[in-house]
């Protein structure tokens, strides 16, 4: 099977089930190249659930490489965040957020992903769960090798004074060890008790 359709195969996949199914079970094993030996998998990956975004597709050029891990990741960023919205505040935040949050939020995955080196070397993965209840996060994207997050998404839910509630939207860099707030953008909720997320 050609090397690009396999690793596509993969990806879709992945991002299909959220990473529920690893790439490396033995239907991927099989479609491999003959001449590449059963042993050479790497055993470890199979212990990864993020979304199928570790394994690139390392093809012949690489520029359209960049830009389908990109918009691959943008993607998961966008179902994610979803997921964490649920179908309670979803609906009602979704106009603001998709016209004036996410590209934001676009703009500081993209930002990530050029200054985080050549992206056909490096193994990036984006968190495949945001947090329920009160939580703030929304996902994270992180270096698969080290396991150290490169950076980090939340909402946090503010209650201003006669105003109501807010949502906050921001990200922390490893840049500065997660300590700088990098607002994206607040969206208003209402003056009642926001539900939580996932819910």
């Amino acid at each position: 099977m050609k090397r690009w359709l396999q690793k596509t195969l993969i990806v879709a996949v992945a991002l299909l089930t959220f990473g529920a199914i690893s790439p490396n079970h033995e239907i991927w094993t099989s479609l491999q190249d003959k001449d590449i030996s059963k042993h050479a998998v790497d055993p470890s990956r199979s212990d990864d659930y993020s979304i199928g975004l570790a394994d690139s597709l390392a093809d012949e050029s690489s520029n359209d490489n960049s830009e389908s891990i990109e918009e691959l990741f943008i993607m998961s960023a966008k179902k994610l965040s979803y997921m964490k919205f649920g179908t309670k505040v979803g609906p009602v935040i979704a106009d603001e957020f998709d016209n004036i949050i996410f590209p934001k939020i676009e703009e500081a995955i993209q930002m990530t992903l050029a200054s985080s080196g050549d992206l056909d070397k490096r193994r990036l993965a984006i968190s495949e769960k945001p947090a329920g209840d009160y939580s703030e996060k929304i996902f994270n994207v992180y270096d698969l090798q080290d396991r150290k997050d490169l950076i980090r998404f939340h909402v946090r839910t503010e209650k201003r004074p006669q105003d109501g509630y807010f949502y906050n939207f921001h990200y922390h860099t490893a840049n500065d060890g997660f300590i700088a707030h990098h607002s994206i953008g607040d969206i208003y909720w209402a003056k009642d008790t926001p539900p939580k997320w996932l819910s």
